[in-house]
């Protein structure tokens, strides 16, 4: 009896469909639907603070001002770099002095090459607040006695 209620039930999962054409058979699964597509996150506030992606590993934080230069006065510039190799982590920031100028600059920059890749601007998103809830709880070690010393016990 359980035999075929699970027949039946597979066959209403996968149905056989027809098409127009009389010789062709497709089969479809009618149970399932895909997952919904991501939400793109919100764009950000027009601001005087970019985020650039895409850098080159070579790139450096001169190289990036005289990039972005060449579209208004640049304040502040910044390639983040990975503290062991010193290499760029393929993003940075760009501050200018004001909103007009960096409208200017992801207009100028966004999609262009710098250093033989293409780069991405775009205005940066303010950090999220910090939790609140003082420090985070450290956890319990596991191995050695609670009071601390090793010879009592």
């Amino acid at each position: 009896m359980a035999a075929v209620a699970a027949r039946s039930g597979l066959r209403r999962m996968f149905s056989i469909a027809d098409f127009p054409t009389p010789n062709t058979r497709m089969f479809s699964i009618s149970a399932f639907s895909p997952p919904n597509p991501p939400t793109p996150p919100p764009k950000a506030d027009p601001s005087p603070n970019l985020f650039v992606s895409g850098l080159s590993k070579r790139t450096t934080t001169d190289g990036l001002r005289e990039a972005f230069a060449k579209f208004g006065e640049v304040e502040h510039a910044r390639v983040i770099t990975d503290r062991v190799t010193g290499f760029s982590k393929g993003f940075g920031f760009v501050r200018y002095v004001t909103v007009e100028d960096a409208a200017k600059g992801i207009e100028g920059m966004d999609g262009e090459f710098l250093d033989g890749w293409v780069i991405f601007a775009e205005y940066a998103r303010p950090r999220p607040p910090p939790q609140m809830g003082g420090a985070t709880p450290q956890p319990q070690q596991s191995w050695g006695s609670p009071s601390g010393s090793w010879g009592s016990q």
